[in-house]
């Protein structure tokens, strides 16, 4: 079966984006979104054919049927044309989805076809295999020189260190581009006692044979140290997951990925969530291996991360984003790039997105730059790729347009592109389109994080947005904006000068700063994952 989508460039029609049938239909404030085209559009994700009970235990929380969240998107680095992206579908209001969704492309992204992997019951896992689970979530696929993919996620079934509770991360693998998958493996498995979460998966970009998997393992006594796990066989055995970094007894990680870099160093980037003696604070901080994960050094700390989230500015209604998460990309001479939300450009009234970079593998970082072309609004769940040219991209959502009736959030999809890391410029992806109409899981959620990647000379945005009409609904989408670094004979790309300038939080801001990493915590030891 292959789905096939058509991609004619998005018009601007009596001022509202008609993209591929994504428009949302609604006109931000009585007047109309701002004179920008959306760029071509493709939906992935497909209606679903999942049964309600799939996951063969007694539903908690409410189930969002028909709903798409927190895509992942991997090119092959052996076949440009080869795209594999992955997402949740079918979202629970308390952590989780029914199931991973899958897709594979063979011509760059025009057209797709379905794919599975057994990560939970509702895609065939089962009491013959590692994948019985009720539910699963935040995957992640990695691609080796040679072609073969890795996809890692974490299944889970109960709530989270309660009694009767499992989790576990799980690992499958591809040889044929993403069409067919192998049952997955566990990595590690746990009942109540400890929860295995927020995964991530690297195939050594240097060595076929090398792939890396890196998670927080959280305990009832709230701690959560760096989990790792790795094959020097590509797939056939795995090394016992260990811990590699500890912060502590009332702290945690999260976020973990690990960078391969040209010269075969290992970067693991985290952020450490700290709440010792009442106190909360986090900062982006990593460690370095220089012998494929044996051992690793102690950690440097990138820059403190000062998110305070995002809500309705009428409503106050929360909004579930990319909060206390960092994007990162390795660009040209093992240059390593990091974004993530913040408030220090707005004294911690709202958040932006910062930007730094480091050439020395990491143990010094450049000033953290804000890079969101609107400062004045909310801008959230950035996403960071960088082309072998050195063209640095960032994606991420902001509420520019949140001006419309009671009821709606209006949100749109923007990507930001540099040379120099200094001039940026700025093009609209999608939207407006109604964030209300997202799942509710512990906020309106469109996931932790979205995906950004790069062919070698084009960005290729995956994100999900909400649909039109009055149903939760939600898709997975890939977008092609053009190639071009800057597009400045293109009058509605906006150029604009990064850095906006920090200013130190008020008092009020690190209070926020602080609910909302209390707020992280939360969601991770209550299930919400």
């Amino acid at each position: 079966m292959r789905w096939v989508r058509g991609i004619g460039v998005c018009a601007v029609l009596a001022g509202l984006d008609a993209c591929g049938g994504s428009d949302s239909g609604l006109t931000p404030g009585g007047g109309g979104p701002p004179p920008f085209s959306s760029v071509p559009q493709v939906r992935v994700s497909q209606p679903s054919t999942l049964a309600a009970n799939c996951d063969g235990v007694t539903p908690t929380g409410t189930l969002y049927t028909g709903t798409a969240a927190e895509p992942f998107l991997a090119v092959s680095p052996f076949n440009a044309s080869n795209l594999i992206a992955a997402w949740q579908q079918n979202r629970w209001s308390d952590g989780g989805a029914q199931a991973i969704g899958m897709a594979t492309s063979f011509d760059g992204g025009t057209t797709w076809m379905p794919a599975s992997a057994a990560f939970s019951r509702c895609s065939g896992g089962g009491s013959t295999n590692a994948g019985d689970f009720a539910r699963s979530t935040d995957v992640w696929i990695s691609i080796a020189p040679n072609g073969v993919a890795y996809a890692l996620a974490l299944a889970f079934t109960g709530q989270t260190l309660a009694s009767g509770s499992s989790s576990a991360m799980l690992v499958a693998r591809s040889s044929d581009g993403g069409m067919s998958w192998t049952l997955p493996i566990s990595l590690m498995q746990d009942g109540a006692t400890f929860f295995n979460d927020k995964g991530s998966i690297t195939a050594d970009p240097n060595d076929s044979n090398f792939v890396y998997a890196v998670w927080d393992r959280l305990t009832a006594q709230t701690a959560g140290p760096s989990y790792f796990s790795m094959t020097a066989n590509a797939g056939s055995t795995w090394a016992a997951a260990r811990s590699i970094y500890d912060p502590g007894p009332t702290n945690q990680t999260i976020g973990n990925q690990v960078l391969g870099l040209p010269d075969g160093t290992l970067v693991n980037v985290f952020t450490e969530l700290d709440t010792a003696g009442g106190q909360a604070s986090a900062a982006v901080k990593v460690i370095r291996s220089v012998d494929h994960g044996s051992t690793w050094s102690a950690p440097v700390t990138v820059s403190p991360l000062q998110a305070v989230g995002t809500t309705d500015p009428k409503s106050g209604t929360p909004v579930r984003d990319g909060s206390n998460l960092v994007s990162a990309a390795v660009g040209p001479a093992g240059v390593i790039y990091l974004a993530w939300q913040d408030s220090r450009f707005s004294g911690g009234a709202h958040d932006g997105i910062a930007l730094t970079h480091s050439a020395d593998d990491g143990a010094t970082w450049s000033t953290p730059l804000g890079v969101n072309a609107d400062t004045a609004v909310q801008a959230f769940t950035p996403t960071l790729s960088v082309r072998p040219d050195g063209l640095i991209a960032v994606t991420y959502f902001d509420l520019r347009n949140a001006t419309g009736s009671p009821g709606t959030l209006l949100a749109d999809c923007w990507m930001v592109t540099s040379a120099d890391g200094v001039t940026f410029a700025e093009t609209h992806l999608s939207g407006p389109f109604d964030l209300e109409l997202a799942p509710n899981s512990e906020g309106l959620f469109l996931g932790d994080y979205e995906s950004l990647v790069n062919n070698g000379s084009v960005f290729l945005p995956f994100y999900v947005q909400t649909n039109a009409g009055t149903a939760i609904s939600s898709d997975a989408f890939i977008s092609f904006p053009p190639a071009a670094a800057a597009a400045t004979a293109d009058a509605r790309v906006q150029s604009f000068r990064a850095g906006a300038e920090f200013r130190e939080l008020t008092a009020a801001g690190r209070e926020r700063v602080m609910q909302r990493i209390r707020l992280t915590r939360a969601q991770r030891l209550n299930r919400a994952p």
